[in-house]
């Protein structure tokens, strides 16, 4: 399996060391790299076989191998793996919840903000975050791959000027930085998806013209 690092993850330790978040950062990390361990562990019981492992700033992502034309149930496979990461960070607020752990409530309330800020962000409908994958799988699944790679693009842009305006409103209230850079980071990740779905209808254009 490759293991690629993005040389961003250490512009952002330094921020958010200067920035005195630097703990907060950690935790998020640590329950992010948990979460990917669920993705995994889906995969593996799904029996895919894991490709390679980005390491970037706000987590950990793995890639599976594709074998085979895309069909229903491949796309039903990667729903439940999408599925699995935040649903993993749920078993864990539970788990700080219900039992009696042996920790301070500071730091359960810490655990169980944090885990909630994971699942709330991989869920947002942007590709190729855990929503923005559910959304385009479920749509496959319903429409076919030429409805579902559009709806989830154009959702992906929508979503994303959405948040970028609710971000703004927050960071001139709450001073944080940290919503800075994720926002920054979201439409990394819209420009990449952007690119790569106007290459596929650029090709598909000019496969149709000459066949």
């Amino acid at each position: 399996m490759q293991i690629k690092i993005s040389l961003q993850i250490f512009i952002f330790v330094i921020i958010f060391y200067l920035t005195r978040q630097i703990n907060v950062y950690a935790i998020l990390m640590l329950l992010a790299f948990i979460h990917e361990c669920g993705h995994l562990l889906a995969g593996l019981l799904l029996k895919l076989k894991p490709k390679k492992l980005e390491i970037n700033p706000f987590g950990l992502a793995i890639i599976f191998e594709e074998f085979g034309c895309r069909n229903k149930e491949f796309e039903l496979k990667k729903m439940l793996i999408a599925i699995a990461g935040p649903a993993t960070n749920l078993i864990i607020i539970l788990i700080v919840i219900l039992f009696n752990l042996p920790i301070d409530n500071l730091t359960k309330e810490i655990l169980i903000y944090a885990n909630i800020l994971i699942i709330a962000f991989n869920m947002l409908p942007i590709f190729p975050l855990d929503g923005g994958r559910i959304v385009r799988s479920a749509l496959y699944i319903m429409k076919g791959r030429k409805i579902s790679e559009d709806v989830t693009n154009k959702i992906a842009n929508i979503g994303a000027i959405i948040l970028t305006f609710a971000g703004s409103i927050a960071i001139y209230y709450f001073k944080n930085i940290a919503i800075l850079f994720m926002l920054m980071y979201l439409w990394a990740l819209v420009i990449k998806e952007n690119k790569r779905y106007f290459l596929k209808e650029k090709v598909e254009r000019i496969i149709k013209q000459n066949p």
